[in-house]
This record gives structure tokens, C-alpha cells and sequence, in this order.
């Protein structure tokens, strides 16, 4: 079991929508809005690395409304 989190920068208004959006993308454990200088944090649990890069690259990062990403796999 692979688990890491994915901090999401949102485009102007688009944090709550895509709460909801991140939320439902399967491998998808947990997401969180916050404050600082990202809008939401995600936490990932999948079977390989691969499979985070699918979720980050592929199904977060082309979600409208996502101005940027930053993916860090747990150590432990």
C-alpha cells in the first residue's frame, strides 16, 4: 500500500467545487480544504507509485478549476 498526499492550488473560487471533485476520484481517502499556500490537501492510498501518478497527473491535474499541484509519497 503506497499513501501520499497531493496539495492542490486552486484557481480563484474553485476550492469548494473542487473539494467535492478531488473528493470522488477513487483512490481518494480523504481531502481537505486549508489555509495557506495551497487550497486542498488530499490523501491517497493506492497499491503502487504508478497509481499516484495517475491520480496527481492524470485525474487531479486535469480537473478544471486546478491551477497547480504538489505530490509527496509517505515513508512510512
Amino acid at each position: 500500500m503506497v499513501t501520499a498526499y497531493i496539495l492542490v492550488k486552486a484557481n480563484t473560487g474553485e476550492a469548494d467545487r473542487l473539494l467535492h471533485a478531488v473528493a470522488g476520484i477513487d483512490g481518494v481517502v480523504d481531502a481537505h480544504l486549508v489555509a495557506g499556500d495551497v487550497d486542498l490537501i488530499a490523501r491517497v492510498d493506492v497499491d503502487s507509485p504508478a497509481d499516484v501518478k495517475e491520480i496527481a497527473a492524470d485525474a487531479i491535474q486535469n480537473t478544471p478549476g486546478v491551477e497547480d499541484t504538489e505530490t509527496y509519497i509517505s515513508m512510512s
